[in-house]
This record gives C-alpha cells, sequence and structure tokens, in this order.
C-alpha cells in the first residue's frame, strides 16, 4: 500500500528534480531516518561472543549486498523508463514474481508446490492486465528494466537470507546509505542537482523518502523474517495495484475495465498463494 501510493508523490516531485536526483536525496533522507532509529533499537541478547560477532558480520554484509542490489535495481528502472512506457516498466518489473521462485530453485534448490507456481502464472497475468494497454512490442528500455527486474529478485531473495542473521532494522539503513551514495554519484554525472528543485519537492521527497523507502523498505526485512521469499514477492506485486488505485483516490484518474480485472486478478493469485495447502506443500518439499 505504501508504495503503491507512493507513485502519486513521485510523480509531483518529477515536476521539480530529475528521477535520479529524486531518488539520491529520498534514500538519503531514509538512511538518516532509518539510522536514528536503528541507533535507539533495543540491543539483542546474545549466549556467546562468537555469536555477537556473526550477527554483526551478517547485517554489514546483508546491508552491502542488499544496498548493491536496490541501488543498481532502481538506477537501470530509471534509466529504463527513458526509452520505454511507465505501464511497460510496472509490468516487466513486476515479472520478479516469476524470477525470484526460478533463482531460488535453480540456485538455492528450493521447491514450490505447484499452487504457487499457479499463482506466479495467474499474477503475471493480472500484471498484464493492470499494465499492458497497447500490445506488447520489446524496445531497448524494455531490456534495461528486464535487467532491473533480476535485480529486484536478487534483493529479495538477499533480504530473505540475512534479515534471518542480521538485524533487519540496520541491514536495512545500511543499503540506503548505499544506495544513497550510488545514485548521488549518478545524479551530479548525469542531472543537474540543485537546491531549489529540491526545496520545491520537499512534500514528495519527505514520504517517498521516510514512509515509502524508509517504512517501506525496513517493513519488508522485517517481514521477510517470517514469509517465504516467493510468497513475499507476490504480495510486493500489489504495489502496482495499489498505485492504480491511488491513482484514483488521490489523482481523480479513472480506473478501465482492464485495469479493475486486472486488480482483481492479482489479488485472486495472493490468496491463493496463502492457501494452507500451498503452505503445506512447500513445507514437505
Amino acid at each position: 500500500v505504501i508504495w503503491g501510493t507512493a507513485f502519486a508523490f513521485q510523480r509531483a516531485g518529477m515536476d521539480h528534480v530529475e528521477p535520479i536526483t529524486f531518488n539520491a536525496v529520498r534514500m538519503t533522507l531514509a538512511a538518516f531516518s532509518v539510522g536514528i532509529v536503528s541507533v535507539f533499537q533495543k540491543k539483542k541478547d546474545f549466549s556467546d561472543e562468537a555469536e555477537k560477532k556473526k550477527y554483526k558480520k551478517n547485517t554489514m554484509i546483508g546491508g552491502l549486498l542488499c544496498g548493491v542490489f536496490l541501488a543498481t535495481a532502481s538506477t537501470f528502472q530509471q534509466i529504463g523508463l527513458v526509452y520505454t512506457t511507465a505501464g511497460k516498466a510496472g509490468f516487466i518489473t513486476a515479472l520478479y514474481i516469476l524470477l525470484v521462485p526460478v533463482i531460488s530453485f535453480f540456485v538455492f534448490k528450493k521447491k514450490s508446490s505447484w499452487i504457487v507456481w499457479t499463482a506466479v502464472i495467474i499474477g503475471i497475468a493480472g500484471m498484464y492486465l493492470l499494465c499492458i494497454k497497447d500490445g506488447f512490442r520489446p524496445e531497448f528500455g524494455d531490456s534495461l528494466v528486464c535487467v532491473c527486474a533480476v535485480l529486484f529478485s536478487g534483493h529479495i531473495l538477499c533480504c530473505d537470507r540475512f534479515a534471518k542473521s542480521g538485524n533487519p532494522v540496520r541491514i536495512s539503513a545500511i543499503q540506503f546509505a548505499i544506495t544513497a551514495l550510488v545514485s548521488w554519484i549518478a545524479a551530479f554525472v548525469t542531472e543537474n542537482p540543485n537546491v531549489e528543485g529540491i526545496k520545491a519537492a520537499a512534500l514528495p521527497i519527505f514520504y517517498c523518502g521516510v514512509i515509502s523507502a524508509g517504512v517501506g523498505y525496513t517493513l519488508q526485512l522485517v517481514a521477510q523474517r517470517f514469509t517465504k521469499p516467493v510468497v513475499a514477492s507476490l504480495i510486493m506485486s500489489l504495489e502496482s495495484v495499489f498505485a492504480v488505485l491511488g491513482g484514483a483516490i488521490l489523482l481523480h484518474e479513472r480506473m478501465s475495465i482492464r485495469e479493475m480485472a486486472g486488480c482483481i486478478v492479482m489479488f485472486a493469485a495472493i490468496i491463493m498463494v496463502q492457501l494452507p495447502v500451498s503452505q503445506g506443500a512447500s513445507s514437505r518439499s
């Protein structure tokens, strides 16, 4: 819900600053806000010094790797949006819901039940109805966004790996710091950041930095301690559904019958993957 409604604020922010500059400022704000929370977070008790060192090591490595995935994925997505439509970019990016179980199977040998695979396919069909309006003709920008989808798949799997063995809040703070650094470098190389534009976009930057990035991605890391990455990827793909709903509510955009059908199909996929049968099958695999 947070990520979906953030699209309205991102659109408003683009009236004043360029995309990568917007991303750099919001990630800096996210790193600062989550960093403050991590400082005052209650310390974890450890049985021995070796366990404590391993926990800190996993937190640092997890933050660095998640940051690299998040920074590169968001950069490829921003550049790809220059050459393709937002609808196609949204659909291709959401293909991580298919890539996550595929990568999990081939790289980590983790099997998913038939009902999970069925839900993934239904989810992709829903994304197509929601995002693709005039047919699908691959272009240069689509290839860049495909790379973005692969990188977001890596980010989800990286979160799954380290959120369970490190401090998810501090991992989140570190990943934002890495993403902010990469984004600032890219912004100064490709754009012209200026203080006036940043001030004019203060409200959208605050929402996207503190709420969308800070709260949203931190909730992802914390929640992935308790759910499987395939299920997490399906649930997070609802970002596109809430983006359409947010546009209709906040920006008074009209939803077509096709878009409403896409939303319903995606919700059906999310409900399917939560069925007890799928959980039982997954635990046996």
